[in-house]
């Protein structure tokens, strides 16, 4: 990696780190609000194009499928070019995406549907990307913290975007689009604004900065010598391999978030099918959103002060509550949106926690390329679990569906007991 950068004293980086936080916060409000529409109108929109809702499933798979294929890509642009250019390449891609899925549905051709849906899926690598560049130039002991804030600030897009069917839909109908698509046109907005975010706003360059940075700079001991210009891809898989704590918050985000996925993805079909307005779709899935975001701050400060395992345990705590309550009262809307907010703050525990886990689990040399591993194996889980949960759905029905996702659960927080 190729850097630029001058060495900084204490005070002027940590002046830097709250600028590059907010500008994070910022470009994740935007983000975040692409999300929560795509999150909401995906499963919806793919029923209506295929004309079964067999089909509901793939629309979380092809987003977090999409995420997956574009993490390594975009972990590899950032460790040459550093996050600005990152970041605000993969809105961009997320733009593009939302584009074919207008196209898809107006032509009503559901395999370039699933195309766009995958292209999407650039705005959840971009979000998971986002938050590890939170910790390019956080201290050990404030990484956590952090992290979770630029988590928390997707809380404000994402619980506005499930909310925006009506609106979207006005748009749509001005615009002569086919319904459902109005939304999607917001979400392309949205992530446009945040591509520039991105762009204008990451100068210096967080990633690049820290590479320039000699241990001896930094009084906490976060950061060791310069990153070399290029550091061979086998061994960022060699320190994944190697190193068990490594592994072990891998496998732990990757199965937080399939349960997460599974269930979230499959809840507006649930609903609609037995009644539901999209308007309580909606309403279920901001107050889901909000339980993902609104708390990661209050689970950085236990990461950082209690420990990530036992912020960990606390997540799959909260997903047991959720998956025996929609198991029990998959007929009661409002057992089902308790669920779901229980589920969102399972998810937040377990994401906060793991992903600091991970940031500190590999020389700063490796970082990107290793977070950008975990992303991909994170997001390829969560796309198995949304094709998956499709199937069990139309087998057993929403309350089999919850249950079966207990097996994760425990398969969770046996990993924790590792060492």
């Amino acid at each position: 990696m190729t850097t630029g950068a001058t060495v900084l004293a204490p005070t002027r980086r940590a002046r830097l780190q709250r600028r590059v936080v907010w500008v994070l916060a910022a470009g994740q409000v935007l983000g975040g609000l692409g999300t929560g529409v795509a999150l909401s109108l995906g499963a919806l929109l793919i029923t209506r194009v295929s004309g079964s809702p067999a089909w509901s499933g793939m629309a979380a798979t092809m987003g977090t499928l999409g995420a997956a294929l574009l993490a390594m890509p975009l972990a590899r642009l950032a460790q040459s070019r550093g996050r600005r250019i990152s970041l605000s390449a993969g809105a961009a891609a997320a733009v593009v995406g939302g584009g074919i899925v207008v196209a898809a549905a107006a032509l009503g051709t559901i395999w370039l549907l699933l195309g766009g849906m995958l292209a999407m899926g650039a705005a959840q690598a971009v979000n998971l990307q986002a938050r590890f560049a939170a910790t390019d130039l956080s201290s050990a002991g404030s990484r956590a913290r952090d992290l979770s804030l630029v988590v928390w600030s997707t809380t404000i897009g994402a619980m506005a975007g499930p909310n925006l069917f009506e609106p979207g839909e006005a748009i749509g109908r001005s615009l002569d689009l086919p319904p459902l698509t109005g939304g999607i046109v917001i979400a392309v907005a949205a992530q446009t604004l945040g591509a520039v975010v991105y762009l204008l706003g990451l100068r210096p360059d967080p990633l690049l900065v820290a590479a320039a940075q000699p241990s001896s700079s930094d009084p906490a001991g976060h950061r060791a010598t310069p990153q070399p210009d290029h550091v061979p891809e086998q061994r960022h898989l060699a320190v994944l391999r190697s190193v068990p704590a490594a592994r072990r918050s891998v496998a732990t985000l990757a199965l937080s978030h399939a349960v997460m996925v599974a269930l979230m993805s499959m809840t507006p079909v649930h609903l609609v099918e037995h009644g539901a307005s999209l308007n309580l779709v909606g309403v279920t899935i901001s107050l889901h959103v909000a339980g993902m975001y609104a708390f990661s701050p209050v689970f950085g400060f236990l990461a950082d002060r209690v420990g990530a395992r036992w912020t960990i345990l606390l997540g799959q705590a909260l997903f047991v509550g959720s998956l025996l309550l929609s198991a029990l009262g998959s007929g009661n809307p409002d057992s089902v949106t308790i669920s779901l907010v229980l589920l969102g703050l399972g998810w937040s525990a377990s994401t906060v926690a793991g992903s600091a886990l991970v940031s500190a689990a590999a020389p700063p040399a490796h970082q990107p390329r290793l977070q950008g591993v975990s992303d991909t194996v994170m997001n390829l889980t969560g796309a198995a679990g949304g094709a998956a949960a499709g199937l069990i759905l139309a087998g057993v029905g929403f309350g089999g569906l919850s249950a079966s996702l207990l097996v994760l659960v425990v398969v969770i927080v046996l990993l924790q007991g590792r060492r």
